[in-house]
């Protein structure tokens, strides 16, 4: 099952807390490596809250947590705080003002059963070489 969705992005508290912490420490990852769905839409994926998904836009890809939000009704929009998880999906290009487009991004999102969601240091590593 592949659900399309518009996908957010923007800070959290939970994720502005644990960034706080350090961002190599698991807190960090349960707290940015998410993607917050309406539940029903959760239930139409066929994904329990804490599963892993794979987010895919034009811009790339990432593996993170499905997390049922509590800020439901918002059918086919999702929302992953910012982080390294975030910028896999987001468009890089800033038209010369600086900030990357955040919001609005179109996403397809699918079950990833028996994938890995990788910390911050795997994650940038697997970037910064291009893989």
């Amino acid at each position: 099952m592949r659900l399309e969705v518009t996908l957010i992005t923007g800070r959290s508290l939970a994720q502005g807390t644990a960034r706080e912490a350090e961002k190599t420490k698991p807190e960090y990852v349960k707290a940015a490596a998410i993607c917050e769905l309406d539940p029903a839409d959760l239930k139409k994926l066929g994904v329990d809250d804490g599963a892993p998904v794979r987010v895919r836009t034009e811009y790339g890809s990432v593996v993170v947590y499905a997390t049922a939000s509590t800020q439901a009704p918002h059918l086919g929009i999702a929302f992953i705080p910012l982080g390294p998880w975030a910028n896999q999906v987001i468009r890089s290009d800033t038209d010369k003002i600086g900030t990357p487009s955040f919001k609005g991004v179109h996403a397809e999102i699918e079950p990833a059963q028996g994938e890995t969601v990788e910390d911050a240091v795997k994650l940038l590593s697997k970037t910064i070489k291009g893989k």
